[in-house]
């Protein structure tokens, strides 16, 4: 994900200077020669980088996907940060490994027999890790659960998220508020994020924090919030043995408002709310615990996710980072066994990306990009696309890239299709993706532009949005907005 929300990208457009004729002298006779109109040029692609003055390292390829010919670069073999333009490669890893018809299971299962409506052992809540489930499917799992005949449990309520590896975050540079960067287990909810909302009463604020989704807001306890007088941080976090502790400056907040925080206890999060939601169908259940183990018994409820396919187009248009880091850690799992941490799972993928696509310096850190110290090059990252859209696997899940002006409105460039996939780090930015020119020309590119000095200043400070990079963001989207201009006019067939 990024270290901006799921907002969309920007894009601003640069107004390709062409030349023009020479006002025609004054004269009785008219000119021997008709003078001929000069074609209209793009302007060179080192003049767009320059005028950005981004700092750092720009760099960019740009293929040919019918012939492989690299038709323009710039740094093209330099390795930078590929920001959230990574999931891509997850994307192609994981459907090459689990399958377009994959899907994730969430079980709940019987230790013990079912008898005058109470279950004579304990019930698992099973997580398959699905990033994708959500508080109305463990509703409706829990109507299921009545529905086979089940009031209460004489056992225990346990939580097991033991089939992907835990990931207390996944970078470990980002403020402990962001909601796009929580903890990763086997057993999901809600992206593991918890909803916290205030409102001001009196001279105090009363504060709630629930796992809400589409039709319900199961109030949550293990995640708890006081409101502290202070100017900074605006966020504090603690995580104990069962619960996040977190508190929040005073300054920070308004009269009401909202905001999604992450989770840092995923498995006792979806054991609490479903407990909530159990109540509402008549079945009492003790409070949930862990479990370390693999549940045995009897599956009573199965809830299966929407297909891979369906995921990861999700995944690509929304940038989604939990659902890159479970489907990637799935697809290692399937691959060559549970990864004991997350770096070594996306260190199973470089290997992957280097043999399936000959991607030589990718050396990555996590599935997302999240993590600055992930490593490729444009060039292996614009080939990669280039085979990619020969094989017909990529391209169906990927966004049209609107082309816009200055102020944000839409351009209308006849001839001209851009699919693509934006990544955003704090002054990191990248691109990549194809462009169809006019005349019908197929080109792959990507490009990354990185100022990791400036990046350096800011990375683990409590701040949402640190001075610059705003702007710097801004600058960067209006350079490849400029690029892609070129490469279309300058490559039509």
């Amino acid at each position: 994900m990024r270290e901006m929300k799921f907002g969309r990208r920007r894009l601003l457009n640069l107004i390709l200077a062409g030349s023009t004729l020479a006002a025609m002298p004054a004269c009785a006779n008219a000119p021997e020669r008709s003078r001929i109109p000069q074609e209209r040029r793009p302007p060179p692609a080192d003049g767009i980088v320059s005028r950005a003055g981004l700092g750092g390292d720009v760099s960019y390829a740009v293929i040919d996907v019918g012939s492989g010919n690299l038709l323009e670069g710039q740094g093209a073999n330099r390795p930078l940060p590929p920001a959230s333009v990574a999931k891509a490669i997850t994307a192609l890893y994981a459907l090459e490994t689990l399958g377009a018809a994959y899907q994730f299971r969430t079980r709940l299962v019987a230790t013990g027999p079912i008898s005058d409506g109470v279950l004579r052992g304990d019930l698992v809540l099973a997580g398959g890790g699905d990033p994708t489930l959500q508080t109305d499917q463990l509703a409706a799992m829990a109507a299921d659960l009545a529905r086979a005949g089940v009031r209460q449990v004489s056992g225990r309520l346990l939580v097991w998220g033991g089939a992907l590896p835990f990931v207390q975050e996944i970078a470990n540079d980002q403020t402990p508020q962001a909601g796009y960067n929580p903890s990763i287990s086997g057993l999901n909810l809600n992206f593991n994020r918890v909803h916290f909302e205030w409102r001001r009463v009196g001279s105090d604020y009363s504060v709630a924090m629930d796992g809400r989704s589409n039709s319900h807001r199961p109030a949550v306890s293990m995640a708890h919030v006081r409101v502290v007088d202070r100017s900074s941080p605006l966020y504090t976090y603690q995580r104990s043995a069962a619960r996040d502790d977190w508190t929040v400056a005073r300054s920070a907040l308004g009269a009401t408002g909202s905001r999604w925080l992450p989770v840092r206890h995923p498995e006792l999060y979806a054991g609490e709310v479903f407990r909530s939601l159990a109540a509402a169908r008549g079945i009492t259940l003790p409070a949930p615990e862990l479990s370390r183990t693999p549940p045995a018994g009897r599956d009573l409820v199965t809830h299966r996710s929407e297909p891979l396919q369906d995921i990861l187009r999700d995944l690509l248009r929304f940038s989604t980072n939990i659902s890159a880091e479970a489907v990637g850690m799935m697809a290692t799992t399937a691959r060559s066994g549970r990864p004991s941490r997350l770096a070594a799972s996306a260190s199973v993928m470089s290997d992957w990306a280097r043999v399936r696509y000959g991607m030589s310096s990718a050396r990555l850190v996590d599935h997302s990009g999240l993590g600055a110290a992930s490593r490729v090059s444009m060039g292996d990252l614009a080939n990669m696309f280039r085979r990619a859209g020969q094989e017909g696997a990529l391209r169906p899940l990927l966004r049209q890239h609107q082309l816009r002006d200055a102020r944000n409105n839409p351009v209308a460039s006849p001839g001209v299709d851009v699919q693509a996939k934006t990544g955003t780090l704090f002054f990191v930015s990248a691109l990549g993706g194809y462009v169809a020119a006019p005349g019908g020309r197929d080109l792959a590119f990507a490009v990354a532009s990185a100022d990791l000095a400036r990046r350096a200043q800011v990375a683990g400070g409590n701040v949402d949005r640190p001075q610059g990079t705003v702007e710097w963001a801004r600058s960067a989207r209006q350079m490849q907005q400029a690029l892609l201009t070129r490469w279309a006019q300058a490559h039509s067939s």
